[in-house]
């Protein structure tokens, strides 16, 4: 039920920004996703320092995680590459395009792709997917698609409908946690959520800086960077 709730919310949110998209705020365009680009660039940052900075016995900033962070999105850029999961996902936004026949072909994969990574990749996404199988509280989810809603709004508002169909995958990801809730849960500890929330922060930092300079980083090469904290941690458990 939480997922339903999330997909709907980012559906009715890309609706209504392509909405505004189509009136006269599509003179700010430009401006407006400098402005979206700063906001997905502080979340990411944010995101990242929370997990990196820690409080010595001093009281001084100490850093952590900083290997972990090099290995996972050089090995999971490697893997990224090598399977091509860019143009795969390209290929999928294009495919839901032309099955939805929406305008604006290159407008669209790229509100698809951006807003697919901001909303799917966090820790409320696993927590409260895994909330959802085992207790069936899908509170956290819920609060989550008052988040995604504003989020995909936003998106829509600056570049289009595509943003309303990142609900594909979102369902597929976080309905697949909670269907397998069960199975997978005795080995999400704490820290595994942490990490997998800090590799997907500095992934969505790049979001903000492909928004705001263009730069064309190809971010979805780099979701296999998400795996190598679940490697480590399974070598851990192990050894």
């Amino acid at each position: 039920m939480g997922t339903l709730i999330n997909a709907s919310a980012v559906i009715i949110g890309g609706i209504l920004g392509n909405f505004i998209n189509g009136s006269a705020i599509k003179k700010y365009e430009a401006t407006l996703m400098h402005a979206l680009g700063l906001c997905t660039l502080y979340i990411g940052i944010s995101g990242t320092l929370a997990q990196m900075l820690k409080t010595g016995s001093d009281g001084s900033l100490q850093t952590s995680g900083t290997m972990l962070m090099i290995f996972s999105m050089i090995l999971g850029t490697l893997a990224g590459e090598f399977f091509q999961i860019e143009v795969h996902l390209e290929h999928l936004g294009e495919r839901i395009r032309q099955a939805v026949r929406a305008s604006g072909e290159g407008r669209f994969v790229e509100s698809f792709m951006a807003n697919t990574l901001v909303i799917c990749i966090g820790a409320m996404a696993i927590v409260g997917s895994l909330q959802d199988g085992l207790s069936g509280d899908f509170s956290m989810l819920t609060a989550k698609a008052a988040l995604d809603f504003v989020i995909t709004l936003i998106f829509a508002s600056t570049m289009g409908i595509g943003a309303a169909f990142a609900a594909v995958p979102l369902v597929i990801y976080q309905g697949a946690i909670t269907l397998l809730a069960r199975f997978i849960a005795p080995y999400l500890s704490g820290a595994l959520i942490a990490d997998l929330s800090f590799i997907g922060s500095v992934l969505i930092t790049g979001v903000g800086i492909n928004l705001i300079f263009n730069k064309g980083i190809k971010l979805a090469n780099m979701l296999p960077a998400m795996l190598i904290p679940v490697i480590w941690h399974l070598i851990l458990e192990l050894f």
